[in-house]
């Protein structure tokens, strides 16, 4: 079982969910760090998307102020941006878009970079625009890992490969290659 982190944050936009769904299912019920999601959704409609990937897994979508835990995993809230403060809890924000996006996977990604640093796996999917890939430079620079879905599986390529354009060292890989790296076989 793989304990070099403390936290895993995935973020997905455009083709992301099949990737995202095959993730989940790959990951042992005792895996200890909390798994953070942020995928983009449409903000003025009624969203299913906890629901859809909670029929796989138990997948809460986190309160403000609620405690960070282990061996759980959180969806951020449709049409919020997701941060993690310093005292490892939620915080829910409504400002301004990023990127085009709220949720922000560059905010969330941000947040959790300042207060996990080094043990920190970040993961960037398939998407069509750039969010993510700023926020995961910034993990990379706490000593962090980024990974990116290989552009060339992705049904959008543009935020993997933004990310690798971005920040030096990323890693791309296949998705059956980032479920071995989560769960510690390679």
């Amino acid at each position: 079982m793989n304990n070099r982190f403390d936290v895993i944050v995935i973020g997905g936009s455009a083709g992301s969910l099949l990737v995202l769904t095959e993730i989940l299912d790959a990951l042992p019920h005792q895996l200890a760090p909390p798994v953070v999601i942020v995928l983009h959704r449409l903000r003025n409609v009624q969203s299913e998307m906890g629901r859809l990937l909670s029929s796989r897994r138990k997948i809460v979508e986190p309160e403000d102020k609620e405690p960070v835990r282990e061996h759980c995993i959180y969806l951020a809230p449709q049409n919020y941006h997701l941060m993690v403060e310093a005292e490892r809890t939620f915080m829910l924000d409504y400002s301004e878009l990023v990127n085009y996006s709220r949720p922000s996977i560059d905010v969330t990604f941000s947040s959790i970079a300042e207060v996990y640093g080094a043990r920190t796996l970040g993961i960037l999917l398939s998407g069509a625009n750039k969010d993510g890939a700023e926020g995961l430079c910034q993990i990379m620079a706490a000593g962090g890992t980024g990974l990116v879905q290989d552009p060339r599986t992705a049904s959008f390529d543009a935020m993997p490969q933004a990310a690798i354009d971005m920040c030096p060292g990323v890693l791309p890989m296949r998705i059956e290659d980032i479920k071995k790296f989560i769960i510690g076989e390679t």
